[in-house]
């Protein structure tokens, strides 16, 4: 299988532009030019899931088109949304704000969603997309390093909990605004027994020239990574990220898990 993993940035674009005719300006248009080529790249790089971060689903920024919508019908997958904040937070009452979500598109085989929210930051949407052999989380964690800690602890939760009611392999990936990388994440990842895909730690941010790696691609016992890569694409602020993967076989993980975790033994014998 195939996951992509993208912040999209709404299509607004990158460079100078975006700060005119004020800092942030950019962020209240949306550029159909900008949103068909993340589209052509998406369709190009043929995902079998696809995880949209910063997902613009119909707001007059975007002339009320929906780009979770937009997208998933260019790769004639099915498509799930929701806003990314929290169910009493009064952006949900905001023009434009509102609209703002993630979005997970994928090809048929989805046997449903769920909604969680974390309960601290403002950002607090967890999709969890439950497929026939693996279960996989979307997440954008806070900006603000407190609140990223208490996220961790409550997504490491939801993910002890999916592991053991679901019996299925996990993977927890999106945007976690980790400006220390790997690091920050060390023991959330010990403690839920998750692995990084990105063993080279590359990084994805900002797209022009990457220097920090704030998005993630984390995976349970039970799934081998083939293939991990972070495109040159500029078309948002972050650069996408590629997961091929395999979901072994219980005879197989079973193996593999033992070999990892078997310490080699030398054993001594004296002679009389």
């Amino acid at each position: 299988m195939r996951l992509l993993v993208y912040n999209i940035r709404y299509a607004t674009g990158v460079g100078p532009a975006f700060h005119l005719p004020v800092p942030g300006a950019g962020y209240l248009r949306s550029s159909k030019r900008v949103l068909n080529r993340i589209t052509n790249f998406i369709k190009e790089s043929r995902p079998d899931v696809v995880g949209l971060i910063e997902v613009d689903t119909g707001s007059i920024r975007t002339g009320m088109v929906n780009q979770a919508e937009y997208i998933a019908r260019s790769l004639d997958h099915y498509s799930t949304y929701q806003c990314k904040y929290g169910v009493q937070s009064i952006n949900k009452f905001m023009p434009i704000v509102r609209k703002q979500g993630n979005a997970f598109l994928a090809a048929p085989g989805v046997h449903g969603e769920r909604f969680h929210y974390f309960e601290t930051g403002i950002k607090r949407l967890i999709i969890e997309l439950e497929m026939e052999e693996v279960a996989v989380f979307l997440v954008h964690l806070s900006i603000k390093y407190r609140h990223r800690q208490l996220q961790l602890r409550h997504l490491h939760e939801l993910v002890e909990n999916a592991t053991r009611t679901a019996g299925k392999p996990v993977i927890v990936a999106g945007d976690f605004n980790t400006f220390w990388g790997e690091h920050e994440i060390f023991l959330f990842m010990r403690a839920s027994g998750l692995r990084s895909a990105n063993t080279a730690r590359l990084p994805s941010f900002p797209s022009g020239r990457p220097r920090r790696e704030l998005d993630f691609v984390l995976y349970s016992k039970g799934i081998e990574v083939t293939n991990f890569e972070v495109p040159d694409v500029r078309h948002s602020d972050h650069r996408p990220l590629i997961c091929d993967f395999e979901i072994l076989r219980p005879a197989r993980a079973t193996q593999e898990n033992t070999h990892r975790e078997t310490p080699d033994v030398t054993v001594l014998t004296l002679e009389a």
